[in-house]
Parts: structure tokens; sequence; C-alpha cells
């Protein structure tokens, strides 16, 4: 497979369309020659090709540079489809719709909290609850859970949850348009009924971090960010009712390819036009998974709050806790983009992958207008995440969007069968990092040695110019599930 690639430039890979009979596009990759490598690994290049296949795919099928694979498109996976006669997979989107990153940020420097991390690790864990089917501490009725996932963090705010003007400063406000409650099965609602609220496991975390680099002051200005300065990333998604939605609708796109005769590669790649029943009905469900999991994030960015008011005894206002951005990377979304100097409606399927509109646009909270949407990166618990900044050549290049972070090498049993939780978390207090984790097993899942340098994935972002560097931070304080 990576014989058959061309290099157009130092970052940037194609894969003819005349690679496999029945592409549509090519491919494009967005990798360092190291990475490539490291991609080759699993089959998540040959994923690029199999996406081009999608009917209605326009102009490529492209990959982050955080490529390995997944269930269909590979993670780290971008394409567009045309809105009139292209279609949507919920291959394309993923089993944790709206796993996404939201940044708090604190007006508190690293070095005046430095005594109370683990104070204020202990405190969020308490208040946190994390781990595989972890249950939250909110409770909703089945009329409750239909009203949040159709008003998304409106529905959080309006019960006293987080603050009004948080709502400016997520992706899409906090609620994607187009939720139907009737569209999602009994057993995602039972699935979701207690999970608000709740961190989860796999690659989720809660970090306290240190914004330690700054490369572009002017955005970091805009965006309240400054060296030194304590900010904390939450890394989670729709929990149980995501993957339930995701597992549901992959038997109705089965039914739907065979009905209609579309031919893929690879039955993961299961899809149905997006203006077929099955395409709207799944659109809708999927719209309400996006919707919870901007709630989960937004819940738990509360109990943060209130866990430094009564470590610092101060106010979250007087702290200066801001929402810095919430980004979304597993989802599906009808967006207006230039195609061939044309204006069009497309369906841009982010596996992986996260937005990054650049200056000006209209989607971009207007604080922000004058640089573009924040980037959030998580890294690996161990060594870095990062912030980065839209930018125009992503609008042109890659449909706004660029990597979601790390990317794993190894896999989670490969992991666990060569890192021990213990040790591992040994290692990271012993350079600082305090970590609180449920569960030690889970915990060698996610090891820094089972992901690829984040750093390295940044720079091609960078360097290729789909997304561009605005500050770095280290953890101070991680917690798992």
């Amino acid at each position: 497979m990576i014989d058959a690639l061309e290099q157009i430039s130092d970052f940037v890979w194609k894969i003819p369309v005349d690679y496999k009979p029945g592409m549509r596009v090519p491919g494009i990759v967005y990798a360092s020659k190291e990475l490539l490598l490291k991609a080759k690994e699993d089959k998540a290049i040959e994923q690029v090709a199999n996406v081009s296949f999608l009917p209605g795919i326009v102009s490529a099928s492209y990959a982050a540079p955080d490529i390995h694979w997944g269930y269909g498109f590979p993670i780290g996976g971008i394409a567009a489809t045309d809105y009139e006669t292209g279609v949507i997979s919920p291959g394309g989107v993923g089993f944790d719709i709206n796993c996404g990153v939201r940044l708090l940020k604190t007006e508190l420097t690293a070095k005046e909290a430095n005594r109370m991390i683990e104070k204020l690790m202990l405190e969020i864990a308490k208040n946190v609850p994390k781990g595989v089917g972890s249950r939250g501490k909110i409770r909703l009725s089945r009329k409750e859970m239909a009203h949040l996932m159709t008003e998304g963090v409106r529905w959080a705010v309006g019960r006293g949850l987080g603050w009004e003007e948080d709502l400016v400063y997520m992706e899409e406000d906090g609620r994607l348009s187009g939720a139907d409650p009737d569209k999602v099965s009994a057993r995602a609602y039972e699935r979701g009924l207690d999970q608000v609220g709740t961190l989860g496991a796999g690659n989720h975390f809660l970090e306290i971090q240190e914004v330690v680099e700054i490369f572009d002051r002017k955005a970091a200005g805009i965006f309240g960010l400054f060296e030194g300065q304590l900010v904390i990333m939450i890394h989670s998604g729709s929990r149980g009712v995501g993957h339930q939605i995701c597992t549901d609708y992959i038997k109705v796109m089965d039914k739907a390819v065979s009905r209609l005769g579309i031919e893929l590669p690879d039955r993961q790649l299961g899809c149905a036009p997006i203006k077929s029943k099955e395409g709207r009905d799944y659109y809708a469900a999927m719209a309400c998974a996006v919707n919870y999991a901007f709630v989960n994030r937004h819940v738990l960015a509360h109990w943060v709050r209130e866990s430094f008011e009564r470590v610092l005894n101060k106010s979250a206002e007087s702290l200066g806790m801001n929402l810095v951005y919430d980004v979304c990377h597993n989802i599906a979304k009808i967006e207006e983009h230039n195609v061939g100097g044309e204006t069009k409606n497309v369906c841009v399927h982010r596996k992986g992958a996260t937005r990054a509109f650049g200056p000006g646009h209209p989607l971009v909270p207007v604080k922000y207008r004058p640089v573009g949407q924040p980037v959030l990166v998580p890294g690996d618990m161990g060594s870095a995440s990062y912030i980065l900044v839209g930018t125009e050549r992503a609008m042109q290049k890659t449909f706004g969007s660029t990597c979601h972070g790390a990317g794993r090498v190894m896999s989670r049993s490969q992991a666990k069968k060569k890192i021990r939780g213990h040790e591992l978390r040994g290692e990271l207090e012993a350079r600082g990092i305090k970590v609180v984790a449920g569960n030690m097993g889970l915990l060698a899942e996610e090891a820094p040695a089972a992901y690829k340098d984040v750093s390295q994935v940044v720079e091609v972002c960078h360097r290729t110019g789909i997304s561009t560097k605005v500050a770095k931070t280290r953890p101070l304080g991680v917690l798992k599930g």
C-alpha cells in the first residue's frame, strides 16, 4: 500500500484514484515519513482508499497525521459527501459520537497552585464519576433525557449547571440542530439515563495542565492563554448513548446497502443516502448523541468548577474559570464549503478529526474570529497537549478539518500485556504528574507508549497549515477511568 502512494510534498501523500477499481476520488494523507510508516502497521491507509468508494464523496478521502485503524473509516479520517447525492455513514462518525475536548482556563499560575494539585485532583475525583459503566449524580426520566438530547447544553444551563456565556464558546453553541429523540432506541435511552456527568474510560481523561509554551502570542492573547497558566482539559463523549445509537444504525445501514445495491469494499462502511429515510433517521439520532456529549462535558466542567471552589475557597468566577472552547471529534455535519469554486452543502464526516475553521468564519465565536477557531489536541497523559487554531488553508484543503490527538500505535490488549498500571503511575508521579485512576489495567491501556508522539502529529498540521500552533501544555494531574 505504502508503495502506491505518490508524495505530493514533504508531508502530503496521495493514493491515486486508480489504486483500486471503484475509487471515486483519490486519498490524501497528511503525515511525515515516520508517521506514515507507523500507519502502515495497521490497515488505516487501506481504509482511506476504501472510504473513497462512498457514493457522492467530494474531492478526496482525507487522513490526518494521527491516523490509525478504526471501524470502517480510519480514526483520523475526513470525508465530505454531497448533500444532494451523497451518503452518510455511521462508521464515518464512530461509536463514541461527539467524543470531544473542552478547555477551561484559570487566572492561577501552576506555580501558585503547585501545593494544591493533589488536593484538587482528589476533590475532582470525588465529584466526577469515572470508569466503564459509571453512573452519574444526575438521574433523568425518559422525558427529561429527550429534552436534553434536543436542547443540548441550554438544557443544563437552564438547570443551574454551568454558565450562560459558556454557550458562546462551543462548536455549534452546544446544540446540533436536527435531533429527534423518537429516532433513539429504548436501549440507548436506558444506557443514558444515569450517565450524564461521567468521564468514562478508554482514552478519556480530565487533566489539570500548565501552559508551558506559547507559539502564537496574538491568538493566545485572544484565547486568554499565557505561559505558566493553570488550565483544565476534559476529554469525554456521549458514553453508552452514542455507542448504542451507532450499534443500532449500523444494522439499519446494512439493510440499506443491500436494498439499494451500494457496492463497498468493506461492510463496515455501511451507509445510506443522506436524504433517504435511513439517512435522515441516523442523522437525527446521531444529533441526539452529539447533544448528550456536549451536556456530559458541560456537567463535568461544572463539577470541576465546584471542586476548585471548595479547595481554594474562592468562586469559579473570581478564579477566572471561563471556557476557552469545546470541540467535537466524532461527528457528521452538514456544512457549506467551496467545492471547485462553487459553494455547496456537504456532509463532513470527521472520525477522530477536529473542525478547524479559519479567521472570519461566521461559525467561529466573534471574539475569536480575527484569528480562527481554537483546536484542542489532547496528548497521552505523559507528555503534552496542544492548542492550535483553525486556518483558511484548512478551509481550502480539508473541509476545515485537522488532527484530533496523538493516535494509537499499540492496541489496548498489546499495551496491557507490555505495561503495568502501577509501574506506569509510579513513573508518571516521579515526573511530577499526580495520577488518580480507578483501574490500573485501564491506565496501562492508555500509557504514553501506546500512542504516537503528539508533538510530531501537531508539527505536520502546523507545517502543512491545516491548523497552526498556539500553545503547548503539560499535565500536572490526571484523572482516568
